[in-house]
């Protein structure tokens, strides 16, 4: 099965910037299956640039939960699937890096 990630951060590094919002669609090879969107907090402000090109505002986000806090939903979605996105190495670069910092390990 295929996970097919899209993501919006704050920056273009996963290094120093923050993911804003997470979308996973499972898809089994004839339907989705399964389904998971989330907004999630960064903990740092969203640059205007950033909000102008991906309409996500700090205000948005305030109330949004932490990665931390999905950061298990996630991995257990990710970890039993093929990882599928547009920009695959931006978007892995950033999902890889903030499960690592919360403990999981991606086997891909």
């Amino acid at each position: 099965m295929y996970a097919i990630v899209d993501i919006e951060t704050t920056g273009s590094y996963a290094a120093a910037n923050g993911i804003t919002e997470i979308s996973i669609h499972v898809y089994d090879g004839e339907k989705v299956v399964e389904t998971f969107e989330t907004l999630i907090n960064p903990q740092q402000p969203i640059p205007y640039f950033i909000q102008a090109m991906t309409g996500i505002t700090d205000t948005m986000v305030l109330d949004a939960p932490l990665f931390e806090e999905v950061a298990e939903k996630i991995f257990s979605i990710l970890d039993k699937n093929i990882f599928v996105a547009h920009n695959v190495s931006f978007d892995y670069s950033f999902v890889n890096a903030h499960l690592k910092a919360c403990g999981y390990e991606t086997q891909q």
